[in-house]
């Protein structure tokens, strides 16, 4: 049975090396790869958001400043698939392959953990990121100042996600993997904690909107946590990484129907 991790309890910086190193391509050296380093780690996930979405959406604004909002959102979602190795696409593909079988959840993990990606994923792929891209490009042509912003937050609304998907009830669908090493580590409160700095941050800009993205990208990504971990008995890396996406492709819908 998982052990609950109590947070944030010492080594807080091995839990910012350790989600730096597994969820960026920043050189970063892990020094501890034990399960209550992990579970501060995802804890720690919305700062990597934070400073990935950042990165992300300065090369946006950049972007659209010189040519326009649509290269600005298309820059964006670029640099920050980039900065994270395509990770949270990856497992989006391979949840949409799993659940699309419509196969039992030992033959659904198998499909996922395969290297090629199926119609489903590649489906979900395409819509997934044109979806984020026309949000992002509708926020840019407000105002730089808005799409800079509103890339910021969807970046940190993914990683506040990731607490979620590994609450002490929530267990792992199969021994091994990264899903294994961080299932079962957050509490409750802690999950609750992550998710609501952010929003109460955002709260301080005047703009009802922000917040709103934060609290509804979340709740789709614990809707799909769900129906993840009814149909494959648990979660896996991939499904924190459909997560993340879906959370993130959840908060940019709200700002543009917004």
């Amino acid at each position: 049975m998982n052990q609950p991790v109590r947070e944030p309890g010492p080594g807080l910086t091995h839990g910012l090396r350790f989600a730096f190193g597994t969820l960026s391509v920043l050189r970063v050296r892990v020094e501890r790869w034990d399960r209550p380093t992990a579970g501060r780690a995802m804890l720690c996930a919305p700062l990597v958001g934070l400073v990935l979405g950042g990165l992300a959406a300065g090369a946006g604004a950049l972007a659209a400043w010189r040519g326009g909002g649509l290269l600005g959102a298309v820059t964006a979602v670029s640099v920050l698939a980039a900065l994270t190795r395509g990770l949270h696409l990856d497992g989006l593909a391979d949840v949409a392959d799993g659940l699309g079988s419509g196969k039992p959840a030992e033959d659904a993990l198998r499909i996922m953990k395969q290297s090629d990606i199926g119609p489903f994923g590649v489906l979900t792929l395409v819509l997934v990121l044109l979806a984020q891209t026309a949000a992002l490009a509708g926020q840019f042509e407000v105002s730089v100042w808005r799409g800079t912003l509103a890339a910021l937050t969807a970046a940190v609304t993914a990683r506040c996600a990731l607490a979620w998907g590994c609450l002490r009830s929530v267990p792992a669908a199969r021994p091994g993997g990264l899903g294994a090493m961080v299932a079962g580590t957050v509490s409750p409160i802690g999950a609750l904690s992550v998710t609501a700095v952010p929003v109460l941050v955002l709260v301080g800009t005047s703009d009802p909107l922000l917040p709103t993205a934060v609290v509804v990208g979340v709740g789709c990504a614990w809707l799909l946590l769900r129906r993840c971990v009814r149909r494959f008995d648990g979660i896996t890396g991939d499904v924190l990484g459909a997560m993340a996406e879906t959370a993130a492709t959840a908060a940019l819908v709200v700002l543009a129907v917004g």
